[in-house]
């Protein structure tokens, strides 16, 4: 007996160890990850430092720009607060993903359950044109040179949405379908996020129309330096904004798909916000740049085609630049940072190398997600840019351009900001 015990003792320490060493890593890991996982100094798991640097940078300018628009100047007057760089995260592994989404295959509603995406959809469609169209007219009833230009740019945009319209019209009932799909069943107690997101974006907006309005009466030959720079801040800001409700019910819908486990959004919203804002917020800037890049390269490749003439001669060039550099910066990506609170662009590559490998390419390139939400945007866009620019027609008619452009781009931001 006492053999028997003396050859299982080091078994029992090592059993109380196992156990201990558990418990200490349960306690470090968030509500948001509920999962026993490789101890947090696995290299896998372990982002270097050029990528911290790059997500804390990245954070910090943009809360030091946030804080700039308080002010029609656009100096900060509080001082930066103290940033402290996200612990690191002991994550889930990628493989068990990867295995859930093999084996799932989400049912598609039933004919009836997706009009109210249809309906959506094709009003989108047929409507942004046709607003498009109306701002155009406005805007060529102001008479100036400036407002002619920018008229021409939007009836031609106008026409150009109406082709792409009937182009894809074809592909409307199975966009529907995976519209429906994709929102059921949305993740539970998202009013009061899209309440908050949405008072955030007009509150911003607000600061915005009043650095736009002290740039224009400053003047001093700097007018056009300070407008771009408000603009540019707009895009990003609304960008980050989406994106970090986008990371986080990313993780509100991996944790319900697999775990089971019905996680509180604002809980979800706070994490994005402490761990994952670096990423969000370099991915702001690559998504919208990369994915100019992208469309553009798809618009010259169809309109080329197959010949071989010199006008085109670099369509395939630029067309595999884009290619390649879309992997390093796609929407997708969000999704992954949100899951395993990764960096964006390693976030990025590792999605997009997850499509190339199942084949999912040519289902992405027919995707009408993308055209979907920014053509909602124009819609919104124009009915901002039709009232506010019929305002300033009526009252001051050498600012209804400028007022008519303005209220564009924050209605596109408030709507779309696909």
């Amino acid at each position: 007996m006492d053999r028997f015990n003396d050859s299982n003792a080091p078994q029992v320490i090592q059993l109380q160890q196992h156990d201990q060493t558990t418990h200490r890593q349960e306690n470090r890991i968030p509500s948001t990850y509920p999962f026993k996982v490789q101890e947090p100094n696995s290299p896998r798991f372990s982002p270097p430092p050029t990528s911290l640097f790059l997500r804390n940078l990245s954070r910090n300018l943009f809360y030091l720009h946030f804080l700039s628009h308080n002010h029609p100047t656009h100096r900060p007057h509080h001082p930066l607060p103290h940033l402290r760089p996200p612990p690191p995260q002991p994550l889930p592994s990628p493989p068990r993903l990867h295995r859930l989404l093999r084996h799932y295959r989400p049912p598609l509603p039933f004919p009836h359950s997706s009009q109210t995406p249809s309906r959506a959809l094709r009003a989108a469609f047929w409507l942004s044109p046709l607003l498009t169209c109306a701002v155009g007219i406005l805007l060529v009833s102001v008479g100036s040179a400036a407002s002619l230009a920018v008229a021409t740019t939007a009836l031609v945009s106008a026409v150009a949405q109406s082709l792409y319209s009937c182009w894809v019209s074809t592909r409307f009932d199975h966009a529907a379908r995976v519209l429906s799909a994709a929102m059921s069943p949305p993740p539970t107690k998202t009013a009061a996020l899209v309440v908050l997101t949405v008072a955030a974006c007009t509150v911003y907006s607000g600061f915005v129309a009043v650095g736009i309005c002290g740039a224009t009466v400053a003047g001093g030959g700097l007018e056009a330096v300070f407008l771009l720079v408000i603009l540019v801040s707009l895009a990003w800001t609304m960008h980050v904004i989406k994106n970090v409700v986008q990371v986080a019910e990313s993780r509100v819908k991996y944790m319900s798909f697999a775990c089971g486990m019905d996680l509180e959004t604002s809980v979800a919203f706070l994490d994005a916000i402490k761990d994952s804002l670096g990423s969000v917020c370099v991915g702001s800037v690559l998504v919208p740049v990369l994915g100019l890049v992208r469309g553009s390269a798809r618009a010259i490749r169809s309109v080329s085609g197959d010949t071989d003439e010199f006008m085109f001669s670099c369509a395939n060039c630029y067309s595999g630049v884009a290619s390649r550099l879309i992997t390093y910066g796609n929407r997708w990506g969000f999704v992954h940072v949100g899951v395993y609170n990764k960096g964006f662009v390693q976030a990025s590559t590792d999605t997009w190398e997850m499509f190339r490998r199942v084949g999912l390419e040519p289902v992405i390139d027919s995707d009408l997600t993308s055209s979907f939400c920014f053509l909602c945007g124009v819609a919104s866009g124009g009915v901002s840019a039709l009232v506010g620019g019929s305002w300033a027609l009526a009252v001051h008619n050498g600012y209804a351009t400028a007022i008519s452009i303005y209220a564009f781009l924050i209605g596109y931001f408030m709507v779309g900001n696909e």
